[in-house]
């Protein structure tokens, strides 16, 4: 098959990794699939205890564990691959597998977005408007928005595709340990000004609009909690959106660090070790997290394991 013809499915990429040192191998191959267990049985354990324990049945929990489920998904997503081309000692990736890693990281990645975005406004809500908690926060509406976001994600993702699939040439060795869109686009020998135009524009609607969300609810959670008189009140308050701060703080900067590092040393090898970070760590600790910092989630899991 020739070089620039990249619309037939034999077409393979090479993933080139974390490293080329053999003996680094069995190491990486430990490493990374004691995380990925660790963040399956996590995530699992988060939906089996929300799930089993009717004093979780709210709207917060309901959006913890769709955020459980998505993190199992995203890490599925790439590290599978990883693990077994580290077994094979191998680096191919077919070109239909390479697509789909790139649609459905992007998916999920954005999913993680706007779950957060739905935790924050239900802290919102529960703090600034108390009263009137269950009226707004009603399970139709949480499922709406749900569905809402899985429909927004999964087009715009199919448009992303679309246009890969419109490039006539793309370099077959990508350096990263998966596909991932923006390492596609720099290693394509074609025009993708088209491509990155829509990938700045996905970007500033799908992140900077969640985020600028997360910090409006915030910013009037704090100021309700300022007028509060009793201290004994903030706390209890503050305290419920403890771990949803520490979730956003670690998702968000270790995707500002992937973006720092690809941007100030443009090392793409330096890049994939930072995207260890976000692809990899944040869905692990996200159930630690949940499960030390909130004595509900506690307390759920407790019961589930005696």
């Amino acid at each position: 098959m020739e070089a620039g013809n990249h619309t037939g499915v034999s077409k393979m990429f090479f993933l080139l990794g974390l490293s080329d040192d053999p003996e680094l191998q069995p190491l990486l191959f430990g490493v990374f699939l004691s995380m990925y267990l660790v963040s399956l049985l996590g995530n699992l354990l988060i939906i089996l205890a929300v799930s089993s324990d009717s004093r979780l049945h709210t709207p917060m929990y309901f959006f913890l564990s769709n955020l459980s489920f998505v993190d199992i998904c995203f890490v599925s997503t790439a590290v599978p691959k990883m693990l077994v081309n580290i077994q094979a000692q191998s680096k191919d990736i077919s070109y239909i597998g390479c697509l789909a890693q790139v649609y459905f990281l992007m998916v999920f990645a954005g999913m993680d977005n706007f779950l957060l975005t739905m935790m924050a406004y239900d802290r919102f809500v529960a703090i600034c408007h108390p009263l009137h908690y269950m009226v707004i926060m009603n399970a139709r509406l949480c499922v709406l928005l749900v569905l809402m976001c899985w429909l927004i994600l999964f087009c715009v993702a199919l448009v992303h595709l679309l246009l890969l699939r419109c490039l006539t040439c793309i370099g077959t060795e990508i350096p990263h340990f998966f596909c991932e869109l923006d390492q596609i686009l720099k290693v394509a020998c074609s025009d993708t000004f088209i491509n990155e135009v829509c990938l700045y524009v996905a970007t500033a609607l799908l992140c900077m609009l969640p985020l600028t969300g997360i910090l409006f609810s915030y910013y009037q959670i704090v100021s309700t909690l300022m007028k509060m008189a009793s201290t004994e009140g903030k706390y209890k308050a503050f305290s419920t959106c403890g771990s949803h701060l520490s979730v956003v703080s670690l998702f968000y900067g270790t995707g500002m660090a992937v973006y720092l590092t690809s941007t100030v040393t443009h090392s793409p090898r330096r890049s994939s070790i930072a995207s260890v970070m976000y692809t990899v760590v944040t869905p692990m600790l996200n159930p630690f997290i949940y499960s030390l910092r909130n004595k509900d989630v506690k307390g759920a899991l407790g019961r589930l394991l005696s």
